[in-house]
């Protein structure tokens, strides 16, 4: 299959952009910062995954360190959007300023979180930010943020802050910030908002999970609330929208898909995506050709290197189950892993036990709004 009948390998204009496809790289958590910064080695993590004109998006971060990691990507001529957000009530008093208590929608706590490998996460009770505190935090969040990339992503998504005013199953407020939808999604919209003011619409783009169960953070109407997150985003002007699908279940033996975001889709007119869990030749064969949207890897699908090359010739089969037998390093299943096509600038194997995800295959899709500038 060459590359021009593959639609996911096809050029797209976003904002001030070129991009020479549309397979991105999430943002994802790799385990990897010790001491809490980016090591050395992610410098050549991140420049392996670099295509001319491709779009990678950093996990959540702002730190110094991560200045070698954007100069690198850029360098090979792609475009490096940084997120920035607030953890709320996933976080322990040890991690706060001064052993304070994590901020919050609520005063209810989380529950000991068991991780992949085992390990038990604890969480201090956090203490439910105040009414007048609010205007003041959402202005804080874009004056102050400061990251090492142009571009921004905000990540409203996964129990974080901004989820947690979202989502009736943790905000419990009575005041203008709890109850109704839009009261809900209130302070998450001033804060984007003041990213904006700070940043530029044309250059802001944000992470929803309206379908996500994540840190105990859920919702009694994720589609309704997810349609509301669009639609208000839209409104912003937003160069584009990052909706992370609910995580398949196995059922019977065989991975289901419990929740779609096609409505959200359709509400930016935008057509489907690859399903969750998906090959990369059955992804090319069920794209649509007149599309906005791209295939954003992330989970089992962020090994390989190349990514955009499994889109045009035969991948090489990579473990998806199972947990890491030994402690990662920074390099393991990481910058060992084989290229899907010939590179003559890197040539390596692996059989590194670490090569592999305890995380069932899910799937996300960013779409620019139709609301941005062209």
């Amino acid at each position: 299959m060459s590359q021009e009948t593959v639609p996911l390998l096809t050029p797209y204009k976003m904002g001030e952009f070129e991009l020479t496809h549309r397979v991105v790289l999430a943002p994802l958590t790799r385990m990897r910062s010790y001491g809490n910064v980016p090591q050395t080695q992610a410098v050549l993590y991140y420049s392996q995954r670099a295509t001319k004109g491709g779009l990678l998006v950093a996990e959540a971060t702002g730190v110094e360190a991560w200045k070698p990691i954007v100069r690198a990507v850029h360098d090979k001529g792609a475009v490096f959007f940084c997120q920035i957000w607030h953890a709320g009530r996933v976080s322990n008093y040890c991690f706060q300023p001064t052993g304070q208590a994590p901020i919050s929608s609520t005063d209810r706590g989380i529950l000991l979180v068991v991780q992949h490998d085992d390990s038990v996460s604890e969480y201090s009770p956090p203490r439910r930010l105040r009414t007048d505190e609010l205007p003041t935090s959402s202005k804080t969040s874009g004056s102050q943020q400061e990251t090492p990339s142009r571009q921004v992503e905000v990540h409203g998504a996964h129990g974080y802050l901004l989820e947690q005013f979202m989502k009736d199953g943790v905000n419990d407020r009575t005041d203008e910030y709890g109850g109704s939808m839009e009261n809900r999604y209130r302070f998450p919209l001033e804060v984007v908002q003041a990213v904006v003011d700070e940043v530029g619409a044309d250059r802001v783009g944000v992470r929803l999970s309206p379908f996500a169960h994540y840190v105990e953070s859920w919702d009694s109407d994720p589609e309704a609330l997810g349609l509301y997150m669009v639609k208000a985003l839209c409104k912003l002007g937003l160069l584009y929208c990052h909706i992370v699908e609910s995580r398949m279940t196995v059922v019977e033996g065989r991975l289901t898909l419990q929740q779609g975001f096609l409505p959200l889709m359709k509400a930016f007119q935008g057509p489907s995506s690859p399903p969750a869990g998906t090959t990369a030749r059955k992804a090319t064969k069920q794209w649509p050709p007149a599309t906005r949207t791209w295939w954003h890897l992330g989970g089992s699908s962020s090994p390989t290197p190349t990514s955009p090359g499994a889109f045009s010739s035969t991948p090489r089969s990579t473990s998806t189950t199972g947990r890491p037998s030994t402690p990662p390093t920074p390099s393991s299943a990481t910058t060992t892993t084989p290229f899907l096509t010939p590179r003559p600038d890197f040539q390596t194997t692996s059989t590194d036990p670490a090569n592999k995800s305890s995380h069932v295959p899910y799937k996300s899709c960013l779409f620019p709004s139709p609301c941005s500038k062209p």
